[in-house]
């Protein structure tokens, strides 16, 4: 090349028009070229469609395409038809006939541009037809309507002959202002990448028709005085007004721009790796030469320029691979090099590994060639990549590696670009957080998550055939595994298995979110020593199959504003076991019977496997099993629900041949009355039963809790401690069977006292539930109704009326509680416990009533200290020590008539000395007062 072939203006030395007009010819003859590329790999429709474009925008005729009104804004500036294009619009209609407008009629569109990948070495029959259409910027809002309707109904006859178009209208003058319309190509992130989107419009562009880009005239070297250039062009009519079109510089881009259109590329990735990886590479050239960035598009034009028209140099994609090689080998990254060139290769997709299609090679196949000559691949790397389609699990994996570590570094990179250089801007917070939560959920690992590996690397996944094992690792730990093909017992070692799990239920979900079986796949099953059948494989997969259809929905971005959920639940009910004999089938009768007790005392499900897809379309296996696979599942699926909003839906699904479709109705209920129970207002809780172990869930939405009680008195002891809110248990159907705490539990009442007793012979078994259903329960002598219930009455009036005196005079007067009484009685043995409502006590004034108060302080050595009045006559420890219960029960034997020795009861009892400010809950007094009485009657038997 020589000085001559370059053209190199200079302002102050004054433009000759003649260098003007030859600059604008080299670009119009690049853009020819580019335009017949552009052509050759489209159909003969598509090229139909591409001829006609700009004749459809210079008139409206009732007969073409896309005609509103004659009213529609039409003619583009500069602009007459040639005798193919006129051809080409008789052949769509004969009755048109293009009669050129005389004088100088308005020219709204004042130019047609294609942009992206159309005349490069990555179009290929799928590539969109983006359209700018720029018009007058004068245009009314109406005529703006019209002329958008135009693009739609263009859009829609485009479809028709095979191309998806896409037409965006520019407002130039709006446009130089940063003030467009959101979109303006179908891969445009809107208005967080204007000058990158300008960049590629300038070095990807295709003149169509109108007014060419005044930016062609502007030297690279004199990119910074822009706009000081373009008005003496203009001021001194070195080019008309009425020939240019003003789309603004590039002498400056925002930081915040690479971080929009970086994470914009990041987003896209996920989906569609290869093609959005390249520009996020790209993107991140840019950004790490901020703020002394020179854009591809000067490059260009410098180019042009220098007479340097090689078609091949100056594609886009080439020009933005030079770069970004440039770069990545300057840092040593031979990896991410390597990426990016599966990634170009890839794009555009001419397979080297088989001979040309056609006599002679097309300029895309010479220009990959050339490349990869460069990469000095061989023919196995060819043959590879073309067998794209064809990879199957072990290929994706290693490719999943690589992209997962790019996606990875880029998300990295852009954090570290934002916070150093404190870019605040819309994008940066809402947008970061959702992305990085878009990340996580589609590749990170995570205890459970089922991985998937797929992330848009191969079309298909699904094994013809394949071969399930179970066998032991050297620990002697169960494990399953998956191998290709269809395999014998004596094969397997010959083979190195496509995944192992230690449980089946993940590796099968594992299979079925990657595509890698589906209703074609032939599996082999060898299931050791597990008792899984054929048929039972066949179910579980049909279930999970059903139950989440892949591909998952499409991610909105307000799913991941707020924290994962579950949305669809599968609990698969004792996989590959069988708690009943399945050899000895059960009659009705007896199925009836084992149901009954079936959640509870003969505990059915001894494992569960749940699969949940939660919000963000994770899907996550857990697995229980043990002595409470049941309870542990029911508190982990109501601990995962949200505070508000939807329920997952919910399937349980067994295999079990005597029970299964019995059981999983059965726990459906459990698992139905616990969520509703959790849905109402306030705590509450949730009593199972599995054998003789009890299992309480406290039911606080967010904070889920369970507690496993050994037997009944642990879980009597449980009911009995004090909290200071009410908690009303809900007791599982068949819970607690032949007992009368379901009776008494639903009975449960807030800010009242509620006294149960039932008398057995000599006995009587008294329960209280306190002011928030705290249970307290004691077994007493039984002479008579008025003797039982008396003392108690007179206790609770007691305690009653001391934490009234702790309160203000009116809250006391509201915090009276009623004190109720019920009586349980079973009419026959065997029959069902009736509960009847029984009024208190009647006290006469004439009765004899023996005051026995005790008041309970925290001594030195912070043990209790006691001090007992018996009508009145004080006893203490510190006057009696050890003997004090001794010493009272001398004194109450000795006001007795003949020494009676009855059990004596606590009257009165004051626990402030022990609680401070704070008040004692009824239980509490209860507890105390039961202490008391045992260690007094105990006194008393012993005189």
């Amino acid at each position: 090349m020589t000085r001559a072939q370059e053209i190199r203006p200079i302002l102050e030395e004054g433009i000759d028009r003649k260098v003007l007009t030859a600059l604008r010819a080299r670009f119009l003859s690049l853009n020819t070229a580019r335009l017949e590329r552009t052509r050759l790999a489209m159909s003969s429709r598509q090229q139909a469609v591409l001829t006609l474009l700009p004749l459809l925008f210079h008139v409206n005729h009732p007969m073409l395409p896309g005609y509103v009104s004659s009213l529609t804004p039409a003619g583009l500036a500069g602009f007459e038809p040639d005798a193919e294009t006129l051809a080409e619009a008789q052949r769509l209609s004969r009755s048109f006939s293009y009669k050129p407008l005389r004088g100088k009629p308005p020219q709204p569109i004042l130019g047609l541009f294609l942009m992206g990948s159309l005349g490069t070495v990555a179009q290929d029959d799928q590539s969109d037809l983006d359209v700018w259409v720029c018009h007058d910027p004068h245009l009314s809002a109406g005529q703006l309507s019209e002329l958008q309707r135009k693009c739609e109904l263009l859009q829609g006859w485009a479809a028709t002959q095979g191309s998806e178009a896409h037409f965006f209208l520019v407002d130039p003058l709006r446009f130089t202002q940063g003030e467009r319309e959101a979109k303006l190509t179908s891969d445009d992130c809107g208005t967080t990448q204007h000058y990158l989107l300008l960049d590629e419009f300038y070095r990807t562009a295709i003149w169509l028709g109108g007014r060419t880009p005044i930016w062609w005239l502007v030297p690279d070297y004199e990119e910074h005085r822009y706009h000081d250039y373009v008005r003496t062009l203009l001021d001194k009519r070195f080019v008309r007004s009425d020939e240019v079109l003003d789309l603004g510089s590039l002498a400056s881009i925002p930081p915040g721009e690479y971080l929009g259109a970086g994470l914009w590329q990041l987003y896209k990735a996920i989906e569609s790796p290869y093609k959005s990886l390249f520009k996020l590479l790209l993107v991140e050239v840019y950004a790490s030469e901020h703020p002394q960035v020179r854009c591809l598009s000067l490059d260009f034009k410098q180019a042009v320029y220098a007479n340097r028209l090689d078609l091949d140099d100056l594609d886009p994609y080439i020009v933005a691979y030079r770069r970004i090689e440039h770069y990545l080998a300057s840092r040593g990254d031979q990896e991410r090099l390597a990426l990016l060139r599966r990634c170009l290769y890839l794009k555009v997709n001419k397979p080297l590994s088989q001979p040309p299609s056609g006599r002679s090679k097309s300029w895309k196949r010479r220009l990959i060639e050339r490349l990869t000559a460069e990469w000095q691949w061989d023919h196995r790397q060819f043959a590879q990549l073309d067998a794209r389609s064809q990879w199957k699990v072990r290929r994706v994996v290693e490719e999943r590696r690589a992209l997962v570590n790019e996606l990875t570094y880029g998300y990295r990179f852009l954090s570290e670009f934002a916070r150093r250089l404190q870019i605040t801007s819309s994008i940066n917070g809402r947008d970061f957080g959702v992305l990085g939560r878009r990340l996580h959920a589609a590749i990170e690992r995570k205890a459970g998550k089922v991985e998937a590996i797929n992330l848009g690397i191969a079309p298909d996944l699904a094994e013809h055939s394949l071969t399930l094992i179970q066998g032991y690792d050297a620990a002697d730990d169960v494990y399953w595994a998956l191998y290709e093909g269809n395999l014998n017992a004596q094969q397997l070692s010959n083979f190195s298995p496509l995944k192992r799990s230690r449980e089946l239920v993940p590796l099968l979900a594992w299979c079925h979110r990657n595509g890698i079986i589906d209703t074609a796949t032939h599996v082999a099953l060898h299931p050791g020593d597990s008792g899984l059948t054929e048929a039972e494989l066949f179910a579980l997969l049909t279930d999970i199959r059903q139950a989440f259809p892949m591909p998952p929905a499409a991610l909105a971005d307000e799913a991941l504003l707020i924290a994962a959920s579950p949305v669809k639940v599968l609990l698969l009910i004792n996989v590959g076991l069988d708690p009943l004999n399945p050899q000895q089938p059960l009659s009705f009768d007896e199925l009836t019977e084992s149901l009954r007790h079936a959640v509870t005392r003969d505990n059915l499900v001894l494992s569960i496997d749940q699969l949940t897809l939660n919000s963000w379309s994770e899907l996550i296996a857990t697995r229980y099993e043990g002595t409470s696979p049941l309870p542990d599942c029911l508190r982990d699926f109501l601990q995962e629900l949200p505070v508000r909003g939807e329920r997952p839906d919910l399937q349980i699904r067994c295999f079990s041949r005597n029970a299964g479709m019995a059981l999983a109705r059965r726990i459906n209920t459990v698992f139905t009355d616990a969520q509703a129970l959790l849905d109402e207002p306030g705590e509450s809780r949730y009593l199972l039963q599995v054998r003789q172990h009890y299992h309480l869930l406290d039911l606080v939405s967010g904070n889920v809790r369970h507690t496993t009680l050994s037997d009944m008195p642990a879980l009597l002891e449980h009911l009995g401690e004090a909290h200071h809110s009410v908690r009303p248990i809900r007791v599982e159907r068949h819970a607690l069977e032949g007992t009368d705490l379901p009776l008494i539990l639903g009975q449960a009442r807030a800010d009242c006292l509620q006294v149960f007793y039932r008398v057995q012979g000599s006995l009587a078994e008294i329960t209280v539930l306190d002011e928030f259903n705290a249970l307290w329960r004691q077994q007493q002598p039984y002479r008579d109704e008025q003797s039982l219930l008396t003392p108690l009455l007179r206790f609770l009036q007691s305690v009653s009326y001391r934490r009234n005196t702790q309160l203000p005079f009116e809250e006391s007067r509201l915090a009276a509680m009623d004190i109720l009484f019920y009586r349980l009685m079973a009419p026959a043995a065997g029959q069902t416990v009736n509960i009847e409502r029984r009024p208190p006590p009647r006290e006469n004034i004439g009765d004899p009533y023996y005051d026995v108060q005790a008041i309970v302080e925290h001594s030195e050595r912070g043990r209790s200290r006691v001090t007992l009045y018996c009508n009145h006559q004080e006893f203490s420890s510190l006057e009696y020590g050890a003997e004090l219960f001794a010493a009272v029960a001398h004194f109450i034997l000795a006001q007795r008539r003949g020494a009676e020795r009855y059990p004596c009861y606590i009257t009165d009892l004051d626990m402030s000395g022990l609680h401070g400010t704070g008040r004692a809950q009824t239980v509490q007094h209860l507890r105390y007062k039961a202490h008391l009485e045992a260690a007094l009657n105990q006194a008393l038997k012993s005189l």
